[in-house]
């Protein structure tokens, strides 16, 4: 009994790699090795990158809006009509100046993913469960080691981030705090110029992150979709089918192909003999082929039909012990007989044919 309950307990418990079908499965809903650390730090690369390559545009923009505002927009009487006017080419103004960005962010955000998952659409994670608003299990997954380690990877990156920018800032410190003495185009030139640094190191700092994430995440899933011993015996039963079924209908189509193979025998010219293991159809048919072909074969307890069948309907009957076998092994039923035995098929045949005459 405690043995019984031991191989059960081995067979269940998760120490197979996954196979591609529990892959593929996964993947349909939705579920892959997926790191958002390594999301956030391209998105943001891609924001620095766009804010680096369109500032200019940006500031041009900007400083037009501006310049309208104070020289137009001032002297307009407060209306309906002006105030509309105002709020839509404000707008449109905002739109122009942001749309580079959040091009680049959508972009980055799309490469983020297609780099870790390449292209997945699944609306699995969209439908409705009650599972995931059940508060056991919501409190469950709070109060989980998965929850524990990812609070403590926020805490680590809020820390490291807070660290690397702080760096950046306690190393310009000097010249911070000189700005005093320099003009508004000068102090804002050296704060875009330490906001970047702080960004880029951000980022670098981000990206390591991310990877180091993204091969925990991939282990940890890795890990979660291991299979059981019994799991890989029921799936190969769920693609490949039963084998006690499998084999049942194997039988049955075997029983088929037989019913089929016997019911052609009265049609058959002769039977070829071993006399007792081994019996062949042959039909000569000018219509159908130009050379004789098998009608039906067997050995043993098939053979025996066959002759039995051959007797009621008063198939001739020959027996030749090398040509059988012969044939048996090399010809398949409905096959035409190969050359090398055309010339001892042939004295069988026009042997039938003479006691047919006689007879």
């Amino acid at each position: 009994m405690s043995l019984a309950l031991d191989l059960q307990f081995f067979a269940g418990e998760k120490t197979e790699k996954a196979t591609p079908k529990k892959r593929q499965d996964e993947r349909r809903k939705g579920r892959v090795a997926k790191s958002q650390d390594m999301n956030t730090a391209i998105l943001l690369l891609g924001c620095f990158l766009s804010l680096f390559v369109f500032g200019s545009y940006i500031l041009q923009h900007m400083t037009a809006f501006f310049r309208k505002s104070f020289t137009e927009y001032i002297h307009w009487d407060v209306t309906n009509n002006s105030v509309q006017t105002m709020f839509n080419d404000s707008a449109l103004q905002a739109i122009i100046m942001v749309a580079p960005i959040m091009v680049i962010a959508i972009i980055s955000g799309l490469a983020a993913n297609l780099l870790q998952v390449k292209f997945l659409f699944s609306t699995e994670p969209l439908k409705f469960d009650l599972k995931k608003i059940d508060p056991i299990k919501g409190a469950k997954r709070i109060f989980s080691i998965r929850a524990f380690v990812e609070f403590l990877k926020s805490l680590l990156k809020i820390t490291m981030v807070g660290a690397v920018t702080f760096t950046v800032i306690w190393i310009n410190k000097d010249q911070m705090l000189m700005t005093s003495f320099l003009g508004p185009e000068g102090a804002l030139k050296f704060f875009a110029k330490v906001t970047v640094m702080m960004g880029f190191s951000a980022i670098a700092l981000l990206i390591f992150l991310g990877v180091l994430d993204y091969l925990y995440q991939k282990y940890d899933f890795e890990k979660n979709i291991r299979m059981s011993k019994q799991d890989l015996k029921d799936e190969y039963k769920n693609v490949e089918g039963d084998p006690l079924i499998k084999s049942k209908m194997k039988e049955k189509q075997r029983q088929i192909a037989t019913r089929r193979m016997m019911s052609e025998i009265p049609n058959a010219d002769v039977i070829i003999t071993n006399p007792t293991h081994y019996a062949i159809a042959i039909k000569y048919d000018e219509a159908k082929a130009e050379a004789p072909f098998v009608l039906a074969k067997g050995t043993d307890s098939i053979a025996q039909r066959i002759k039995e069948i051959a007797k009621e309907h008063k198939v001739h009957m020959v027996e030749n012990r090398s040509l059988a076998r012969a044939l048996y092994a090399a010809v398949e039923i409905g096959e035409v007989i190969p050359e090398d035995y055309f010339q001892p098929v042939a004295e069988v045949l026009a042997y039938v044919y003479q006691m047919e005459k006689k007879a």
